[in-house]
């Protein structure tokens, strides 16, 4: 139950964020536990995820339109654009 709002609590968290803020999230995250499995070492987990965070902000910051609309996509698999929530 405990890991359930844990796992809650980190969803709400990322909901508000743009898609940049999100990958650079994502990307530490695994970033973190790559570099910890191939090292063994704070210090490779902490490398690990600095290089995991840049990079999955680049990568969101590229795909992100930053004009304040946002990417959808209908239950038929069109794809459309339309104002984010918060602008």
């Amino acid at each position: 139950m405990r890991n359930t709002f844990i796992a809650l609590a980190a969803v709400l968290m990322l909901a508000g964020c743009t898609t940049a803020e999100r990958t650079a999230t994502i990307g530490a995250a695994a970033g973190g536990a790559i570099g910890a499995a191939a090292s063994g070492t704070i210090g490779g987990a902490a490398i690990g995820a600095f290089v995991g965070g840049a990079g999955g902000y680049l990568l969101g910051r590229a795909a992100d339109r930053g004009d304040g609309y946002c990417e959808y996509r209908s239950r038929s698999g069109e794809i459309f654009y339309d104002r984010c929530p918060g602008y």
